[in-house]
């Protein structure tokens, strides 16, 4: 039988149920933390956004000295990685701008809020089936590539987590 709007009985529920893997808090505001450390060990105060597979922060860590504007860029980066790291299987927002996934030539993709091609984003993977978990962001060095070799930094230490 049928319920409504032709949804199967409730028996069958469980069937519908879609499970998104992610990482837990812990091992993301590690990250974020790493990256922070990692920027700081180089004399670049940064903040660190990691975001989960909803494209929501996770883990936030703001450098002592930051600029103001950190905190949105590093969130953008992070959610750029995570959603067009997803999208064209890339690792880095540097990728994606090599790539020039920035979209069509009138640049539509810049237009949506949440979306900076700029360096400074890395793609979080699970180990194993290299599903996409998330993404790191980082912001306030003098270069996103210095923001993305951080980012780059956290994950490469926590990466065996990630499974």
């Amino acid at each position: 039988m049928v319920g409504m709007l032709g949804a199967a009985p409730a028996a069958h529920a469980q069937g519908h149920v879609v499970v998104t893997p992610k990482l837990d808090w812990i091992t993301a505001a590690h990250l974020a933390e790493e990256a922070v450390r990692a920027c700081a060990t180089q004399g670049y105060s940064v903040t660190a956004s990691v975001v989960d597979p909803t494209g929501h922060q996770q883990a936030v860590i703001k450098g002592d000295s930051v600029p103001l504007q950190s905190l949105s860029v590093s969130y953008r980066k992070a959610y750029t990685a995570y959603a067009y790291g997803l999208a064209f299987n890339m690792n880095t927002t540097s990728e994606l701008i090599a790539a020039r996934v920035s979209g069509p030539p009138n640049g539509a993709l810049n237009t949506i809020p949440e979306v900076l091609f700029v360096p400074g984003g890395v793609t979080l993977r699970r180990v194993g089936d290299n599903a996409v978990l998330g993404g790191i962001g980082v912001s306030g060095a003098p270069g996103g590539e210095k923001d993305e070799a951080c980012a780059q930094a956290a994950v490469a230490k926590f990466r065996s987590d990630f499974h």
